[in-house]
């Protein structure tokens, strides 16, 4: 009613206490507070660590605050499953999808690709090791009496199996086949083998006690000759090599007639001379040895080395020799020359231009490839006084397994210090050892190809040869006349006896080809990065939240074992003193915040 006083208000429902959310306790006025026997932290205090309460606050926290691009969908949706269960479709995909890239991109870079870069460079050049064999072998006036008696009784041989009489002189005072074969071990017999049998020939080889034999044939009489009798020439000549057998002086000087570089004549410092059981003398140009080496810095025939070489062939050891001219090959400094792997022959009266052109390769070793730097980790002595290379290694494997089965080393190649060369003499079966292994070297069973791994560097030189005739018609008088004069020149076929041979460079540049790793760390990296960034457009950071939600799931599974643990092992009332585990909820899909606070408090 108007005018009327208010009434006095009554007492007030309790009203609940403002922040207090459901299953939070209320405080009534007057009252004291409910006794906890728990340790209970107040707003104030913060813990040094701390984890989540269950596996959904967790994600939760994780999809609202990830700087990872459609995280946020999973929960902002959450009241549509339909959009929630697509975007975690998606969310999964992507995942996926990323996780299949970095696989592929981790298995190339584990393959370690290289890429080869060719670059081209002109510059001066030192010229290479130029090595010259007359194809002429010789006889050692050691063993001359002993090559005599050889080719005696190969005549009598070829008589015997061919009908062939090659000395009526000889012959006259031959011995009779039996004599033969009590002077040598091995001699040579006619197999007959259809629908050939007159091209067929060989020796018996056996073992030490006649246990295994067989015969060494060949397809071709000639070629069964030639063999049959190098194989006695090394027996005979083997025991000379300790004793450096002499070469006589005018074998020194009567093979090279003109010698120039750079239009510049060639002196004895610029070669050095051995000899070859099959190639006869042999004359290495510009060699690590030489007091300088030359340089190349004009490319031309006129600026390389030019040689006239005597072809003559005096017919020291025809059997062992069938072929007239010389023999070139053309190496490193550093290594020594196989005339039986990569020379060539020289045609007499012809004049033989060799261009060459530069190429050096280098390998990436290690995981990028199968090579090695020097060698040392190659499972093979390098016996070669050299650096190493591939034919070097072969050569050296082949002379370990002669040296390991046969008992003696093999005189073409160097041997081990306090090994024999091998001869019928002190090793009766060491022809049988020898052509076994090569039977073996060349199937490849002994394992030297892959035991000798490519040098990582290589230097090679492309080699291109030009012939013309020489010297020509009109110019061969004036130009045998003069070198009868210089270099006591009588020869009767004036052009099958000398050949000219020039080497130079075609041009100075050079092409080096270079590997290096295709993919690199860096590489890798930002392959990763851009697959990340392009599936879930992200950065390191976020690979460091995904680190860190993987950390706290385990922690919150450790922290839920260990509670079952616990409420399973230990009884009410027992166990350890009060720690994290006692703040545990009833619930078994949650687990507490883990508060960790100095001691005391």
């Amino acid at each position: 009613m108007k005018g009327a006083e208010p009434e006095a208000p009554g007492p007030s429902p309790p009203q609940p206490a403002q922040g207090l959310t459901k299953g939070d306790k209320s405080e009534q006025p007057g009252l004291d507070p409910e006794p906890d026997t728990h340790w209970q932290r107040t707003e104030e205090e913060e813990a040094l660590i701390e984890f989540h309460r269950s596996y959904h606050e967790l994600f939760q926290f994780f999809c609202n605050n990830t700087t990872i691009h459609g995280a946020i969908r999973l929960v902002c949706s959450k009241h549509n499953r339909m959009k929630t269960a697509f975007w975690a479709v998606l969310w999964l995909c992507a995942f996926g999808m990323m996780y299949w890239q970095f696989g592929l991109l981790f298995g190339e870079y584990l393959s370690y690709p290289v890429s080869l870069s060719i670059n081209l460079d002109s510059d001066k050049l030192v010229f290479p090791a130029i090595t010259v064999c007359t194809l002429n072998p010789y006889r050692y006036k050691e063993i001359k009496e002993q090559l005599r008696e050889l080719d005696r009784i190969t005549e009598q041989t070829l008589f015997d199996l061919y009908k062939y009489n090659a000395s009526s002189t000889l012959l006259a005072g031959a011995r009779s086949r039996r004599d033969l074969g009590e002077t040598l071990l091995y001699p040579l017999q006619r197999i007959p083998v259809p629908p050939r049998p007159e091209c067929g020939g060989g020796g018996l080889k056996c073992n030490r006690d006649k246990s295994d034999c067989f015969y060494q044939t060949s397809s071709s009489g000639v070629d069964a000759v030639r063999e049959w009798y190098r194989f006695h020439y090394i027996n005979i000549l083997a025991p000379l090599a300790d004793a450096s057998p002499s070469l006589e002086e005018e074998a020194l000087g009567s093979f090279i007639f003109t010698c120039r570089f750079n239009q510049a004549p060639c002196t004895q410092a610029n070669y050095s001379h051995f000899h070859h059981p099959i190639y006869g003398n042999c004359y290495t140009f510009n060699n690590k040895n030489d007091s300088s080496l030359w340089m190349s810095s004009m490319p031309g025939i006129h600026n390389g080395l030019s040689l006239t070489l005597r072809t003559e062939q005096n017919d020291d050891i025809p059997l062992l020799s069938t072929v007239t001219g010389a023999r070139v090959t053309v190496h490193g400094q550093d290594e020594p020359p196989f005339m039986d792997d990569g020379g060539f022959n020289l045609r007499p009266g012809v004049e033989t231009s060799i261009s060459m052109r530069k190429e050096a390769l280098h390998r990436l070793g290690g995981d990028y490839g199968d090579c090695t730097q020097d060698g040392s980790d190659v499972p093979v002595q390098n016996l070669y006084p050299s650096k190493y290379t591939q034919q070097v290694c072969i050569h050296s494997c082949f002379q370990e397994s002669m040296v390991e089965q046969c008992g003696c080393a093999y005189i073409f190649y160097p041997r081990p210090k306090g090994v024999e060369f091998c001869d019928y003499r002190n090793h009766s079966a060491w022809g049988y050892c020898y052509y076994k292994l090569q039977g073996a070297f060349t199937s490849d069973s002994l394992g030297c190809f892959n035991k000798c791994r490519k040098p990582c560097s290589v230097t090679n030189y492309k080699l291109s040869a030009g012939y013309s005739r020489w010297p020509s018609v009109t110019s061969q008088d004036w130009i045998f006349q003069m070198l009868s004069l210089q270099n006591n020149y009588t020869i009767n076929n004036k052009r099958n006896g000398v050949a000219k041979l020039n080497i130079f460079f075609k041009e100075l540049n050079y092409k080096t080809n270079s590997e290096s790793p295709s993919v690199t760390m860096v590489t890798l990296l930002s392959n990763l990065g851009s697959q990340w960034s392009l599936w879930f457009g992200s950065s390191v950071l976020s690979v460091v939240e995904m680190a860190e939600l993987i950390f706290d799931l385990l922690v919150i599974t450790f922290l839920l074992l260990l509670r079952r643990l616990r409420s399973r092992y230990w009884s009410p009332g027992r166990g350890p003193s009060r720690g994290i585990c006692d703040l545990w909820s009833d619930s078994d899909t949650t687990a507490p915040e883990a508060v960790l606070s100095p001691m005391g408090e």
